[in-house]
């Protein structure tokens, strides 16, 4: 099928339940490492807008140190998760470059959810503009911490291949990165048991590769101190991955 012709899905239900089974430790860290510089900061109440919240594991990590949670996503598949997760939240299905931003404490923006390109609107532009409003958003002394996928975030220049299973699921994947555009597509075929079963379903993800000193640029220019992280936790950034914690003076 011709990169033109492929249809951008957004996880579905089978994709959203293999994601939140089988690879919630990136948010789970972050979370951590938020809840820990809101902690040394003294700030222990308040909103935390979790952009890209997935299934809500980030969010009810941080709504269980007693933090109010904002959590928006562009797939309903997720969303539905994130809302069984944590009841007490709230989330909402919206691109997070259109969202508003109310006033909160800290913004999370984690698993390289603004790289993707399931809103067609994502351009260098349109992300500094929310660069800006999450700095608007933000109370004085309020935290956001994110990561991007960088170009050379897939290995070799040949499609890569990688495979994983759970108990009840199997996944696919073929990473192949247009190196001149800077495009990442991600060829997903993934399989769920339904009973005696498996459903097979495959969706078509795209990201827009971004370099994180392009980011940290842009958010000190805006007013961010920025400090680059080498991982969350004892999860470490691998090959064109990069993550930062900012800061609104």
């Amino acid at each position: 099928m011709s990169e033109a012709t492929e249809k951008i899905t957004a996880y579905r239900d089978d994709l959203a339940y293999i994601h939140d089974a089988g690879y919630g430790g990136f948010a789970r860290e972050a979370a951590s490492v938020l809840v820990d510089a809101l902690g040394r900061a003294r700030i222990s109440v308040g909103l935390v807008v979790d952009l890209g919240c997935g299934s809500g594991i980030l969010s009810a990590v941080v709504g269980g140190f007693g933090y109010r949670t904002l959590g928006i996503d562009i797939s309903e598949g997720m969303i539905a998760l994130a809302r069984k997760h944590v009841p007490d939240g709230e989330f909402r299905v919206e691109s997070v470059l259109s969202a508003s931003l109310p006033r909160c404490v800290a913004v999370a923006a984690v698993g390289e959810c603004l790289n993707y390109l399931f809103d067609p609107a994502n351009t260098k532009p349109k992300l500094i503009k929310l660069y800006r409003r999450i700095h608007t958003a933000l109370e004085p002394g309020g935290f956001l911490i994110m990561d991007v996928a960088e170009p050379g975030r897939a290995s070799g220049r040949v499609p890569a291949r990688t495979y994983r299973e759970g108990k009840d699921w199997a996944v696919l994947v073929t990473n192949e990165e247009d190196r001149v555009r800077r495009i990442l597509t991600k060829r997903i075929t993934s399989f769920r048991r339904c009973g005696d079963l498996y459903r097979r379903d495959h969706e078509v993800h795209q990201q827009r590769l971004i370099e994180g000193g392009e980011v940290i640029s842009q958010l000190r220019e805006i007013g961010f101190r920025v400090r680059a992280l080498a991982g969350y936790g004892p999860i470490k950034f691998g090959r064109g991955q990069t993550g930062f914690i900012a800061r609104k003076p």
